[in-house]
Formats: C-alpha cells, sequence, structure tokens
C-alpha cells in the first residue's frame, strides 16, 4: 500500500511552483501519495503552467470557508480537547516579537488549522510537508497540536526572515525540515539554535532533465547582429531586475544591439512592483529593447531559453536559484550574480559566470565577454548541463524527502 501524505504549499499553482510539481511526481514514483491542499487560490496573472488547471482542481483550498468546512473545522478543535487549546494558546502568547495584532492573527490561523486538521484525518494521511516556512507552516503547527499529524518543512530561501515571525515555534512542532542549500542550512542553526528538530537535512530542489533540454544545438551571438539575454525571476526588488535593465543600456550604449526579455511577475499579479520597473524602463529611454513577459508557461519559458545567446539574473539573493538551474540545463551560458547559494550550483568560470550584485557595469562587462569569446561561451555551454545533471535533478529532493518520512515513521 502506498503511503498518503498532505503536500500544502501556499497559494498552488503560483509561477514559480514548477519544482513543486516535479516533487510531488517523483515522490509518486517513491511510492508516496500526496494530496494537495492549498491556502488558497494565487492571482489569476501568476496562474501560466499548461498543469495549472489540472493542479487546481486537484488542489483543496482552506479559504474561503463554506459551511460544511467550518463546521467540520469546529468539530475538529473541539474533538483536539482543552489540552490541545491550551497548547495553542501558549504558542501564540509566547511566540516572539509579535505586535498584538500580529498575535490575534496567528490566533486566528488556528481555524484554518482545525480545517486541515478535519482533511487529514477524512483522507487518512499519515503526514503533512510544508514546501514554505510562512504562514503555512503556522497552520501546519496548529493542526499537529489539535490532531497529532506530524509535519515537516522546506527552507527554499533566499533568508529565513523572508517567511515571517513565529520561527523557532514553527521549527520547534516540526518532524523534520529540508533546507536548499548549505548556506540557510548554517544560518538556520545559527539562529534558530535549540529549536530545531532532531532531522534536519539539506535537500537541493532541481529540474526535470528529460524535459529541461534543448531540441537544437546551442550557436553563439554573431557580432552585427540582434543579441538576446533572457531573463527569468518573480518581479520583485531582490532579483535585482533593475541592474540587469541598466547592464542592458550600458552593452547599447557600447553599440551591441542588445534585446532583453523578463519572465516573471509580481505578486500583485501586475499591480505591483512591476510598475516600478516598466518606470524605470521608460526613464532609461529602453523600452522599445526590454520587454516584461509576466508569467509564462513552462513551454514558453523553455523557448525563450532556447532562443536566447546568454541567460542572466542580477539577483540580490537566492536560495538556490530553481531560474538558473533551468538555464544551465538547457546548455546556455549563464551571467548571474554570486548570492545566496548560487556557489553552492556554480564554478564560477567553468560552467557560468558569477559577478557582484548591485553592479550593472560588471554586469555589462561579463555579459559582453560571453558574447565576443566564443571559446567560454560554448565551454560554458557545454559545462552547465553537466553540473545540474550531477547534482541537482528534481528526483534528489523527493528522495531525501521520503528516506526522512521513513525514519519518522
Amino acid at each position: 500500500m502506498k503511503a498518503r501524505i498532505g503536500y500544502f504549499p501556499p497559494e498552488f499553482p503560483g509561477q514559480t511552483h514548477i519544482f513543486l510539481w516535479r516533487e510531488i511526481h517523483a515522490l509518486s514514483e517513491l511510492g508516496i501519495e500526496s494530496d494537495l491542499v492549498s491556502t488558497r487560490r494565487p492571482p489569476k496573472a501568476i496562474v501560466s503552467h499548461s498543469w495549472s488547471e489540472e493542479a487546481q482542481n486537484n488542489t483543496t483550498y482552506l479559504v474561503p470557508f463554506g459551511f460544511k468546512d467550518f463546521l467540520g473545522a469546529c468539530l475538529e478543535i473541539l474533538r483536539a480537547g482543552p489540552l490541545a487549546w491550551l497548547h495553542c494558546l501558549s504558542v501564540v502568547i509566547t511566540a516572539k516579537d509579535l505586535s498584538f495584532s500580529q498575535r490575534l492573527r496567528l490566533l486566528a490561523l488556528i481555524l484554518p488549522a482545525g480545517k486541515l486538521a478535519w482533511l487529514a484525518r477524512d483522507k487518512g494521511w499519515s503526514h503533512i510537508h510544508v514546501p514554505s516556512c510562512a504562514d503555512a507552516a503556522n497552520i501546519a503547527m496548529f493542526a499537529s497540536i489539535l490532531c497529532g499529524i506530524t509535519y515537516s518543512l522546506s527552507l527554499l530561501g533566499p533568508t529565513l526572515e523572508g517567511y515571517g515571525p513565529n520561527q523557532e515555534q514553527k521549527w520547534k512542532h516540526a518532524a523534520f525540515v529540508l533546507i536548499m542549500s548549505e548556506l540557510l542550512f548554517k544560518v538556520a542553526k545559527e539562529r534558530l539554535a535549540g529549536f530545531l528538530p532532531d532531522l534536519v537535512e539539506i535537500a537541493p530542489v532541481g529540474v526535470d532533465l528529460d524535459e529541461i533540454k534543448r531540441h537544437s544545438p546551442y550557436i553563439p551571438w554573431e557580432a552585427g547582429t540582434p543579441c538576446r539575454i533572457y531573463s527569468c525571476g518573480r518581479l520583485n526588488r531582490v532579483k535585482g531586475h533593475n541592474y540587469l535593465i541598466e547592464a542592458v543600456a550600458l552593452l547599447r550604449q557600447r553599440g551591441i544591439d542588445v534585446r532583453l526579455q523578463i519572465a516573471g511577475e509580481d505578486e500583485k499579479g501586475g499591480s505591483g512592483y512591476r510598475r516600478d520597473l516598466e518606470k524605470f524602463i521608460q526613464d532609461k529611454s529602453i523600452s522599445d529593447y526590454v520587454e516584461l513577459l509576466g508569467a509564462v508557461s513552462e513551454e514558453k519559458h523553455r523557448q525563450c531559453l532556447e532562443e536566447a545567446h546568454v541567460f542572466a539574473l542580477a539577483s540580490l539573493n537566492e536560495g538556490i536559484s530553481v531560474a538558473i538551474m533551468e538555464a544551465m540545463a538547457m546548455e546556455m551560458p549563464v551571467v548571474v550574480t554570486d548570492v545566496g547559494g548560487n556557489s553552492e550550483l556554480i564554478d564560477n568560470g567553468v560552467d557560468a559566470i558569477m559577478i557582484q550584485p548591485e553592479k550593472p557595469e560588471e554586469m555589462a562587462d561579463a555579459i559582453e565577454k560571453v558574447l565576443k569569446d566564443k571559446g567560454l561561451t560554448l565551454s560554458l555551454s557545454q559545462e552547465s548541463r553537466k553540473k545540474v545533471a550531477a547534482k541537482f535533478n528534481h528526483r534528489i529532493s523527493a528522495s531525501i524527502l521520503a528516506r526522512c518520512l521513513d525514519e519518522i515513521a
């Protein structure tokens, strides 16, 4: 009989959730069936993949609540009894560095936790995995207190702080935690000393090499022709898109006909940081050469990679970028920033080029060097996929998750 778990990503399926979809299928190959549950539906503007409709149809959402949901959640909370209620209240009261309104918000998460516990009992889950350390982790924690089901977390970066407060208790109550990079593992050991569960594993996510591959050989740029640069990352300041745009402006000033496409949307579905970037592009007078594609499908993403001469990403921080892994798997010359866990993916100068963050001139220099040195370009192209195949395929994180489930069982 296959094991059955609840797989609980927030706002699923979003634009960055390709690797989660792959992990779910890799778990199934290992004999672990996953029932998808999520906090709420994502904004329509960031639902872009060919499998998104199937994923939504197979996902149970905690919000909004129907009458049956409310009744089931309340019954589960009542069934838990006074000791569990006191435990939940203790978590709310003792959580560090929370304002009064934040404590009320944390308290309010007990109701969706009741629904999650009800789903766990109804569907016969043995465990809940949360590939996040944000509010979904709080909900799983309360559900665990209410009904006794174990849960685990994945820390995917780029920072621990980005997942909100109450990290100590989220981790303390977890059966195990998977951490994407060695750098984040060191951060967690430092900042959460005394609250780590006994089982913590480094588990880098990866790409499906059967899907992410070229259909035609990579061809370097020829001087005098348009150069296509492609970047992929949600429209957020941490992705450093403004620095890459500035580098493109510098390259054009040097007489290189570069064209930049950026795939990804902001968290508000286009009404947030996108507007700042659009104004920045206009101010640089390069609107004809920079295109914001919005959230794109997996197929469109692969097409853009295959058609580009260079992949570039100017992030200010990363866990380990899946977008970079995918570009390397597509045998692209890659120019990115040396931040977060990127150095765990890249041997600088061997399979990709790394530069310092917030340095548009350095980014422009590195891209120009790659474009003009065909020997370097072809060498990077040939080595990049080898690295991903060796250390960052999508089955690695699934196999580590499966092993951890066996250990706690």
